[in-house]
């Protein structure tokens, strides 16, 4: 009787383990399949994502007027900064792609920073536009590669997994012709680096060595700055963050930040310097859907961001729309006095009214305490400057640096004449004209007063 009853409990512990070594089974086979379907969405989006940076370059190029050219460089720079996310989800620790990676960071650097620019008072120049066409000439070499690469892996079947496997077991898959591809992309860019970048990236270099004089506060480590980054995007402590050090090519020290956001599955992107632990730029990359909040909503969510910040006494004085994006401009305000040096630039999704972008080197650049002077002549004299048919709308001081870098207090005027809008500074202790610009129809300024 004793000896059936212990069969009988063995048999049915023998029918449990099978059944739970199949269970075991099973959840590996199902993570397994979830891990490849999502290296395989990875590198058939970056290779779509690939194609549509060539297409997009190409259109630029065609491109003549700011209208198009600053929509078409952002979607550059989107288009990019999905790319560079994507490559960064695949198992590719075992080649060299740094190239290509370091190529796809200073084109989305590049198109951002291009984009947020006036192209009306600072079009492109011919140098400029033929960085962009060997820019075009080198994504068609990337396009190549990733093209014949998903060719490979459709045809044959290839599996990440297995490609992972080689990898973990420090395995070289030498004659693995997928990642043979991605080895010959990043040869194809190795050139990239040699691109005279312009007039900008020497502005860009300019700037670069003001903020590393204008930094300060004690020095913060890595995981100091990962603290930072979760406060500034509001996320919580445990969100996955990769950081690294930016390369030599930065005059300043910092870090350079990559988060996962839980809300949209996407990364945001940040810089954070080194010294003093400041939040320089940040941008988030995903899709945009359908427009449902107002410029005048992305606006007030923008400003109170800024105020959640500490950022004080900001004012809204530009605003701008690019397809599902808000590019909104706030300046510091001193004694009712519109400090133009001390701006920081906020983008704000119209789908949601996240904040999607965000750069502050001018505000950490310049500002400081400073004394602003009374103006030596009155509103009414400044205004007798202007052109008699010019109908004012619009009045405020503020302080601009004039072509030698020093800064002056002026009268500022939004005015119209034959239908256009214009924004004119008067030097508010001499009389003189410093700054007169044309503005766009869609951006007159008495609409946003705030």
């Amino acid at each position: 009787m004793v000896r059936n009853v212990l069969i009988g409990l063995l048999s049915i512990a023998l029918i449990a383990t099978g059944y739970w070594a199949f269970q075991e089974q099973g959840q590996k086979q199902v993570l397994a399949t979830q891990a490849e379907n999502n290296y395989q969405r990875a590198f058939h989006d970056l290779a779509f994502h690939l194609d549509q940076i060539e297409d997009q370059l190409g259109s630029t190029l065609a491109m003549n007027t700011r209208r198009q050219l600053t929509p078409s460089l952002a979607e550059v720079w989107r288009v990019t900064s999905l790319a560079q996310e994507e490559m960064g989800q695949l198992p590719l620790a075992s080649i060299d792609i740094s190239q290509t990676e370091e190529f796809l960071y200073n084109l989305s650097k590049l198109t951002y920073r291009t984009s947020i620019r006036d192209l009306d008072q600072e079009p492109l120049t011919d140098e400029e536009y033929q960085n962009l066409e060997q820019l075009y000439q080198l994504s068609k070499e990337i396009r190549q590669e990733i093209r014949q690469t998903q060719a490979e892996v459709l045809a044959n079947g290839h599996r990440w997994l297995d490609i992972e496997k080689e990898i973990t077991a420090q395995n070289e898959p030498r004659d693995n012709t997928v990642l043979s591809h991605f080895e010959v992309m990043n040869k194809s860019v190795e050139g990239y680096s040699e691109l005279e970048w312009g007039p900008e990236n020497a502005a860009m270099k300019d700037i670069n060595g003001q903020l590393k004089k204008a930094l300060n506060g004690k020095r913060v480590s890595k995981e100091e700055a990962k603290e930072i980054a979760s406060d500034y995007l509001n996320m919580s402590q445990n969100a996955a963050i990769h950081i690294s050090e930016t390369g030599e090519g930065l005059v300043y020290e910092a870090y350079t930040l990559a988060i996962d956001d839980p809300e949209h599955a996407t990364n945001y992107y940040m810089d954070i310097s080194v010294q003093g632990g400041h939040p320089i730029w940040f941008m988030q990359a995903r899709n945009i859907g359908e427009v449902n909040v107002s410029l005048n909503e992305a606006s007030e969510k923008a400003s109170d961001y800024l105020k959640n910040q500490n950022f004080e006494q900001m004012q809204l004085v530009d605003s701008k729309q690019y397809d599902s994006v808000g590019m909104l401009k706030f300046v510091y305000v001193e004694d009712d006095v519109r400090v133009y040096t001390d701006s920081i630039t906020v983008e704000v999704a119209l789908d949601d009214g996240d904040i999607v972008g965000y750069e502050a080197k001018d505000y950490l650049i310049n500002h400081k305490e400073r004394h602003i002077p009374s103006p030596s002549i009155t509103r009414d004299e400044a205004k007798a400057k202007l052109n008699p048919r010019l109908e004012v709308m619009e009045e405020h001081l503020g302080l601009i640096k004039n072509d030698i870098g020093e800064e002056v207090l002026c009268y500022e005027f939004y005015g119209l004449l034959n239908d256009e809008t214009y924004r004119i500074f008067i030097n508010a202790e001499n009389g003189e004209e410093e700054l007169v610009e044309r503005m766009p129809q869609a951006e007159s300024m008495h609409q946003y007063q705030s």
